[in-house]
Order: structure tokens, then sequence, then C-alpha cells
């Protein structure tokens, strides 16, 4: 274990007023604050309490203040389009005041919210920057989201302005938003008083006269200044799915998150200011929102946009492309989309003739990273490769090995250890700490560090409820895992994805690993089936690698096997599907519990943040074929 590390992270428990009042000193401030820590209201936690600041001033002005204004600090990439556009810090903070302007002419001031149902362009950048200018609360809603769920944020959020696009493009299809938002805003009680729309040249929207404006109209706006906030007042809404079909709105605070992101980009991936990183995620994701907008523009990096897919724009070479002509210096990404390459480019192919000496880290976050996912990426791309465990909930991450804290042994499985400020405690269903090695359920003590969420959107309640009653004087994640011998986290499944075979506690996690080490599987998902006699038995299924042509039923024998020896007889793992492709969120998460319910015969509705509806209809097929669930209940 890395010795800075050690003494980082057991001060950042032991003196935590003392260590984030330190990393508070990386931000500016337009008055200090009261306490670093306001424990007034616990389990109630605020951080920088009576403090005043700005966030886009942190993450624009100031470099400009600082004679970095001629430094690029967005790039956008395009492929989808073969363009690529690139903003200096000076000009997208000419832009964003400009935006400024223009939400303040639609009457927005501090504290109003902003929707924005953008797709992956630099004005959604823009906008979320102008929001956190004026002291307004942007809420970022996918771009293409259903209009259904579109408007139970708008009820829920009471958005003052919707942002909006006439489209977004999604690989080869053009898909139109305009016809969304006003179907949303027709099914919601709340109703904007004004949408401003982005033309995008793919596809024109007609604009409602007296509610709607051209994004054009903010060239001649008069340029808005920093508005003061508090610490505690919030930035951002984001929406994330609840158990009761309510959506809960993650709340993240101006002070905290601009010193909590600010500290990472150091401490945690040792990017200089000026460096080049890359989070090829979403804006309408927490990656997005931390990785893509705030953490490295808070830094003085250079962030890329990226608008298009791991393949098939136009190949699954197109990430070494951005990296070797941008001198990426860290990408983060999903596994999912390391498997998406890796099932398509299997020997690594594609990466020659590709210039990537700049290129230091590989991050992987938002689902399991398999071990045989990890190895190939590291014999291919030669660079450490980092996985790293956070939620929405959370804002940065919770566990990974700190490159600038000094990088420690990597164990394949393991997200490494708990980076400083995040107390992780493995506990069992009496709320008791379990021995090393022993899966129990994954928290973290309180209180927990600046950026993570300090409640919910008007929901103080069902946040407490959500959250921190199960295990008093703890945050509950709502993950599986155990920490080993040596201190490193193992993060398995989450507590529902753990099942229950005639009495034995499985983690479908753990059998997902065995089955992605076979060497003709690229991705594979496992979930517990209903059984009279056991429960619960595990179901396999298995998307194999491009150029495959051995017969699956040998392949399935085979990890059969491989299950039986790994984990052993009492998994009772006898069945896995071979199919073209598994059911995802649009960040790459696969939807285990909605396939689990289609196997049980069990009602289900199509989940808001899916990927590709049409791929739930292939697995429902295949399930259908093997005996399991049938189409006819489904809920569509």
């Amino acid at each position: 274990m890395s010795g800075r590390y050690a003494e980082v992270y057991n001060r950042s428990l032991d003196d935590p007023e003392g260590f984030w009042g330190e990393a508070a000193r990386a931000i500016d401030w337009i008055r200090p604050w009261d306490h670093v820590l306001d424990d007034s209201r616990a389990p109630l936690f605020r951080w920088f309490a009576g403090g005043q600041l700005n966030t886009c001033w942190n993450a624009l002005d100031r470099h400009v203040a600082a004679g970095r204004g001629e430094q690029v600090a967005l790039i956008h990439d395009r492929p989808i389009t073969n363009t690529v556009v690139t903003y200096t810090y000076r000009e997208l903070l000419d832009l964003t005041a400009r935006f400024a302007g223009l939400l303040a002419a639609q009457g927005v001031g501090k504290g109003d919210r902003v929707i924005l149902y953008m797709p992956m362009v630099a004005e959604a950048v823009v906008a979320m920057l102008a929001c956190a200018r004026l002291g307004a609360i942007h809420s970022v809603v996918f771009g293409g989201f259903a209009a259904r769920e579109l408007a139970t944020r708008l009820d829920d959020a009471k958005p003052k302005v919707v942002v909006s696009a006439s489209c977004g493009i999604e690989g080869a299809r053009v898909i139109p938003y305009k016809p969304l938002l006003d179907s949303a805003i027709d099914q919601a009680a709340h109703k904007p008083t004004c949408c401003i729309i982005l033309q995008r040249p793919q596809e024109q929207a007609p604009l409602k006269p007296g509610r709607d404006i051209d994004w054009t109209e903010a060239e001649t706006a008069t340029p808005h200044d920093c508005v003061p906030v508090a610490a505690t007042d919030p930035l951002y809404i984001l929406y994330t799915s609840g158990t009761t079909g309510q959506p809960k709105g993650v709340v993240r605070d101006n002070g905290g998150h601009a010193v909590a992101l600010k500290w990472t980009m150091e401490h945690f991936y040792g990017l200089k200011p000026g460096e080049v990183f890359w989070a090829a995620s979403d804006v309408g994701w927490v990656v997005g929102h931390s990785y893509i907008v705030y953490g490295p523009l808070l830094h003085g990096a250079t962030t890329v946009l990226y608008e298009g897919k791991p393949v098939g724009t136009p190949d699954a070479s197109v990430y070494w492309r951005v990296i070797s002509q941008h001198k990426v210096a860290m990408l983060f990404t999903a596994p999912t989309a390391l498997r998406a390459i890796k099932r398509e480019d299997p020997e690594g192919l594609l990466l020659k003739g590709y210039d990537l000496s700049h290129f230091r880290q590989l991050y992987l976050a938002g689902e399991r990273s398999d071990s045989d996912t990890l190895r190939w990426a590291e014999a291919h791309l030669k660079v450490p490769v980092i996985d790293n465990w956070w939620q929405t909930e959370t804002g940065w991450p919770v566990a990974g090995n700190p490159v600038g804290l000094g990088l420690m042994p990597v164990k394949h499985g393991s997200v490494t250890r708990p980076l400083p400020g995040w107390d992780v405690r493995v506990l069992d269903g009496q709320g008791h700490e379990v021995p090393a090695g022993t899966l129990g359920a994954v928290t973290i003590r309180l209180p927990l560090p600046p950026g993570a969420l300090p409640t919910l959107w008007n929901a103080e309640e069902r946040f407490i409820r959500s959250y921190l009653s199960e295990y008093p004087g703890f945050y509950q994640t709502s993950d599986a895992g155990y920490v080993d011998e040596d201190g490193y986290l193992f993060i398995m499944a989450r507590t529902d994805d753990i099942i229950n075979v005639a009495g034995h506690r499985l983690s479908t996690g753990a059998m997902e690993e065995v089955l992605a080490g076979h060497p003709d599987v690229a991705e594979c998902a496992v979930i517990g089936v209903h059984d009279a006699l056991k429960g619960q038995l595990p179901l396999g299924f298995l998307v194999l690698k491009a150029g495959v042509t051995r017969g699956h039923e040998t392949i399935v024998a085979e990890v059969v096997q491989r299950v039986r020896e790994v984990i052993g007889p009492v998994a009772a793992f006898r069945q896995a599907l071979v199919v073209e492709r598994l059911p995802k969120t649009r960040s790459g998460k696969i939807l285990r519990a909605t396939m689990q319910k289609i196997a049980d015969q069990e009602a289900w509705a199509m989940p808001a943040t899916i990927d590709d509806p049409a791929v739930l209809e292939e697995i429902g097929a295949a399930l259908t074929t093997a005996g399991f669930g049938r189409k006819t209940i489904w809920n569509q």
C-alpha cells in the first residue's frame, strides 16, 4: 500500500474538517465558510456552510483571468457528422455569458430550475454552465427520453425554462426531439414559460409562437456576470430511477461539489492543468456532469465531448483515433464500451497506426469490470487500467486506484481501496461488520464527504428512508461486496443481484467473472430465475466474440463446467443462452432486473433509460424458446 495514500486517507477520516478545509483553498470563494462541516442536523450534513462562490466562475472566468484564455477548454468530436470543433476558455466563457443573458431575459434567476433536454453537443455544456453562472439549478434529461418520463421531471422540478434541440443523432438515425418535448409539456401539469431550441441542420423543428425561442438569439444577448450563491445552494438535480416508479432527484450542491471534483482531478486521476481528459459518457449521466463538464474545467484541463459510439462510427478504432488525434492523456469509459470494442477487434489489430504515446491511463466504471476485459485492455494499451466504483448519488469515485497518490498493485476484480473521505464498511443484515472476505452490504459511514448528495429534491424524508434508515449512521449503497485481507474492496453486485440457491447466497457478479473468462465470450450476464425446488437458479446470457463459429451447445457446456470448477456445484449453474446482444441503459448498465422479470413471467415496464427497446424483444424470444418468459405478459 502506498505510504502517501495511507497518510492522506487516514487524515481524511481522522480530521475531515482540516482535510477538506485545505482542499477548498484550490477553489475561489466570494465569502469564506463559517463551518467546514455543519452537523447540526445530523444525519443531514452540509459542507462549507456560510460560504459563497460561483461554480461557473471557477470553471471558466478564473482561468481566463489567470491568462489561460487561449487554451482549448472543450473539444467537440462528432464522428457521426465527421466534424471536430474546439472552443478556448475565452470562447466558451463568451458563449456561456451570453446564453446566461438570454436565460436571464426570460426571467431565470437564482434558485430557478432549467431542464436541459439536449444531445451531446457543445451547447449542452454552455447551457449547464450558464445556469451555474446565474445560480439557477439545471436538470439534464437525456435527449430523446420518452415524453412520459420527461413529463414526470417537468412536474417534479417545475422548471421556468426548457432548453432543447431540434434533434439528436444516434448512429445513422436522426431522432426529432421537438415532438417528444411538446408531448411531454402537454402531459405535464407544470408548463414552462419558455423553450429555447437549438436548430440542427439534420432536422429543423417548428417553433411555437409565444413560447419557443431560437438558440441564436443568445448571439445578441447581453453577457451576464456570475451570481454569488451559497455553498449549500443546489447546483443541479439529476434524476435517477426510483423503486416506486417516481424518479429520485439527486441534489448536488455548489461548494462541496466544486471542492471534491477539483481534488479528484489531481489526487485521483493525476491530471495536470492543460492536459486533455476524455470521459466517453453522456452529459445526461453523472459521469458526464462530473468529468465531461465540471471536473476538467474546474481543474483548467481540456475536456472532450464525444458524440458517437465506441463501435460503428465508423468502426471499433474510433476511440483510438480520438485519443491519438487530440492527445488524450486519460480516457474514462464504461466496461461495456470496451467489451464492444473487444468483441469487434479481439486481437487489437485496429490499434495499429495510432500514436498513443501520450496516453497514460484508462478508467472504467458504471458496470462491473470483468477480469478478462481488464487484461485485454492492459495487454493492448500497455497502460494502467483502473477500475473505480461510484454512483449517481456519490458524485465522484468512492473507491479506485489513486494515481495522484501513488498507484497500488492491481487486483483484477477489485476496485482497489476506498478513496480519501469515504469510510467504507461491509455489514451483515444486523448492521455488524463482517470478517474479511465475507460478502455483505457495502455501506459508507457518515458523514459522506463533500460532493456527495446532501438530500433529494423536495424529498428529505424519502432521502432518509432510502439511504440512511436501514443502517443508522451509515449510507446504504445497495451494492453487495467484500473487503479482502489487504483492504481491497470487491463490488460484486447490487444487493438485489444476490441470488439465493437452496439457502446459499451467491453473487451473480462472481459467476459473470467466470463466464467472461471463456475465450469465445465477449460479454455476459447472469440472473436468478425462480425455481420451485431451490428458490432460484442462475441463468447465463452469452454474447460471443465476432468470428466465433464453434457450436453454441459446446460453448455453453464449457461455461457450465467452468462455473462448476471455479465456484462449485453449490452454484447449480446449468444453463446459458447465446444471444446477439444484451439490453442496456444508455450508460451501458445491463438491465438484469428487467431480464429477470421477463424470465419469471412477472409484469414489467419498459425502462426509461434503455438504449434500444428492441433488444428486450430479442431476449424475450430467447427466453420463450428456452421455456422461460412469455411474451404475452409483456407490459410495453
